[in-house]
């Protein structure tokens, strides 16, 4: 361990020095990627630093109680003793800073909810999503910008989209990707019967210019009247934007704003961060022909949560964990299930690492 992280101080002092280089600095996708890493390797070193002060404080004491007498000794055996338990604190907290890092760790997220299997509950329960994800940001004290939203008609969601913004964004809300399920009674519903509904949230990393280079030549742009709620200026301008990116096929619709260019630059943002997780996808896939899409077909069937109205009960089916307190959790409560999800990809990278 000491010899890999005597290996990062190096290279976080040789990127110190880089970063200082004007060439670099005019460079702005390098010097971009560069402040990433580090950034990244800040905490290492400071850790590492804590470390080695620590292994030198045991060494020190050890020559000392060679000299001590019996009085001294007891207390240098105190001293060795607490550097030792601090010693292991680190060591843990070391072996965490040096597991793989996703790359996405720090970026900002653009979340996109729909309603999947269910007609209009599904729609209902999208915006119930919706609504949790905003308690959770505001009780995190992350920003919230909200940037397009469908309407249905009972009020619901067929589709929203908006970013969080903040620190451990990513590390957390990557998790909320995937099929949400719902079993309650919808308003719909007059016999009483419970249904099972579903919505697919996804969770894309924002992508900054220097990270996807977009030729303007491979962009469609088409224009068409809002529709839905909005103010004077629906259904009466051409203001709503949808972007083609030819290549891919990717599509993105923006209809929100009044103005056609805040549409249109929104409707590119979003779409950088599609084709910036599609990129990264296709390299996962490459290294790994299991892994599955983010948000499945959106079936009943296939789910990484079951929220029960019922028995106000929330089931995490990645982790067997069930919580019976779902209204606190749609009341924006997630860091129980959240933390139980960044515990265990740790745990699972700890033991791959180790070879277990």
């Amino acid at each position: 361990m000491l010899e890999r992280i005597a290996a990062l101080q190096d290279e976080f002092r040789e990127l110190e020095a880089r970063m200082a280089d004007p060439d670099i600095a005019s460079d702005n996708k390098r010097f971009v990627e560069m402040s990433r890493r580090y950034s990244a390797l800040g905490e290492i070193v400071s850790v590492g630093n804590k470390l080695q002060e620590r292994y030198d404080d045991v060494a020190t004491i050890k020559d000392l109680l060679a000299e001590a007498d019996a009085e001294e000794k007891d207390e240098l055996r105190a001293e060795a003793s607490s550097a030792e338990k601090e010693i292991e604190t680190l060591e843990e907290e070391m072996r965490v800073l040096l597991l793989p890092k996703d790359p996405n760790d720090g970026r900002n997220v653009i979340i996109e909810i729909r309603g999947a299997e269910g007609g209009e509950e599904a729609n209902l329960f999208a915006r119930d999503l919706f609504e949790m994800f905003k308690a959770y940001a505001s009780n995190k004290g992350w920003g919230f910008e909200m940037m397009s939203s469908s309407v249905s008609d009972l009020g619901g969601f067929d589709d929203v989209t908006f970013m969080v913004k903040g620190a451990e964004v990513w590390t957390r809300m990557k998790f909320e990707a995937g099929p949400h399920r719902v079993q309650r009674v919808p308003v719909t519903e007059s016999q009483g019967r419970v249904h099972t509904s579903s919505a697919t949230v996804t969770v894309l990393p924002e992508a900054e210019e220097v990270d996807i280079t977009i030729d303007q030549n491979d962009l469609r742009f088409d224009t068409y009247r809002s529709s839905g709620a909005g103010g004077q200026h629906v259904n009466t301008t051409d203001s709503a934007v949808r972007v083609t990116h030819l290549p891919t096929g990717v599509v993105v619709s923006m209809q929100d704003e009044k103005s056609q260019l805040q549409n249109r630059e929104r409707a590119v943002k979003v779409l950088r961060s599609r084709l910036l997780k599609l990129e990264q996808d296709q390299r996962q896939a490459e290294e790994s022909a299991t892994r599955r899409d983010q948000t499945g077909g959106g079936g009943r069937s296939e789910k990484i949560r079951t929220y029960n109205f019922k028995e106000n009960r929330v089931t995490e089916h990645r982790l067997g964990l069930t919580l019976h307190k779902l209204d606190r959790v749609l009341a924006g409560e997630l860091d129980e299930i959240s933390d139980a999800l960044v515990q265990d990809e740790r745990t699972r990278q700890l033991q791959e690492e180790s070879g277990d």
